[in-house]
């Protein structure tokens, strides 16, 4: 697949999980939501937490861990403060039981 990357097997980041990776560089936070995989960048805009590591995954929204701030995980806009500005999302693929992400 050109121009992305592996980043995990899909039996790695079961059905309402999410966690950091690293993929040619940049700290990305990897979401399943119901056996989709979407793909944002880690840091909040708001203060630069983890959203990955640190924060939470309710249905298809990330809650950030530091301070509250929401971001629909399928796009990267924010829903909720005190987050000042989208994070930017990544196509993603499942392909072969793994998942490959476009970053």
């Amino acid at each position: 697949m050109k121009n992305y990357s592996f980043v995990c097997k899909v039996t790695d980041l079961p059905p309402g999980s999410m966690r950091t990776y690293v993929v040619n560089g940049k700290r990305i936070a990897l979401a399943n939501v119901d056996g989709s995989y979407f793909a944002v960048d880690d840091a909040c805009t708001h203060e630069q937490c983890s959203l990955g590591s640190e924060g939470a995954l309710d249905g298809n929204v990330i809650i950030c861990g530091c301070h509250g701030a929401q971001y629909d995980v399928t796009t990267g806009h924010v829903m909720a403060p005190p987050a000042p500005r989208d994070v930017q999302s990544y196509e993603t693929k499942a392909d072969n039981g793994s998942v490959y992400i476009k970053a």
